[in-house]
Order: structure tokens, then C-alpha cells, then sequence
């Protein structure tokens, strides 16, 4: 189930760095490229979700802005811009739904981690 829930968000950090790569800033590209190298090698999962889930979070409020922005830009050109809004709105949606996904069933991985650690001895 980890496996299907990181697919989504592996999607939308790649998306989230050709964003920033395509505003022009690279050096950024660092943290979304980093998080999804930390999920393709299955790096502890309850350590990764914070920092993800903070990522994608973060992502989905620049794809908001950037919806906003393009949207305006388009409208002081007089161009179309519906069909603009809705994929842009559609990848900030789908960005903060796979942000949700990781940060969702935190209970059960945290059972699941209280389950595997050695029990303290008793004295």
C-alpha cells in the first residue's frame, strides 16, 4: 500500500520540478529531486512523510499562485484562459490529493512501527 501511495506524490514532485525549472530557478530543483530519490530507495517512511507531505503541500500552493498569475496575465492579454484555470487548478488538486495520500493512515504505520521495535527488557 506504501508503494501505491508514494506514486502519485513521485508524480507530483517531477511535475513540481519541471515547474521550477521551467520559471527559471534550478538550484530548487534540489529538494523536490532529493524527496523523490528518498522515496524511490525506501528510506524509512514515517521519517520521509513529514518532510513529503510539507513539500507537496508547499508545491500545491505554487501551482495555486501560478493559476492565479497565468490566469490574470491571460485575461489583461484578452486571451482565452478557462481551459488554462482548469489544468492548472487540476495540478495544484492533484498535488495537494497526493499530499494527502502520504500523510493519510498515519495511525496504522505508526502501529506498525510501535510492532517492530524490540520490546525493553525487563530488569
Amino acid at each position: 500500500m506504501t508503494a501505491l501511495r508514494l506514486l502519485p506524490a513521485q508524480f507530483s514532485l517531477l511535475l513540481l520540478a519541471a515547474l521550477f525549472m521551467r520559471v527559471g530557478v534550478p538550484l530548487i530543483l534540489i529538494v523536490p529531486l532529493t524527496l523523490m530519490l528518498m522515496g524511490a530507495l525506501l528510506v524509512p517512511w514515517p521519517e520521509v512523510r513529514a518532510l513529503m507531505t510539507a513539500a507537496l503541500g508547499f508545491g500545491a500552493l505554487i501551482w495555486g499562485f501560478m493559476t492565479w498569475l497565468r490566469v490574470q496575465e491571460r485575461l489583461a492579454y484578452g486571451e482565452p484562459w478557462s481551459r488554462l484555470a482548469v489544468i492548472l487548478a487540476g495540478v495544484a488538486l492533484f498535488t495537494a490529493w497526493s499530499a494527502w495520500l502520504v500523510w493519510g493512515n498515519r495511525k496504522r504505520d505508526m502501529q506498525r512501527l510501535q510492532e517492530n521495535s524490540p520490546a525493553e527488557p525487563s530488569a
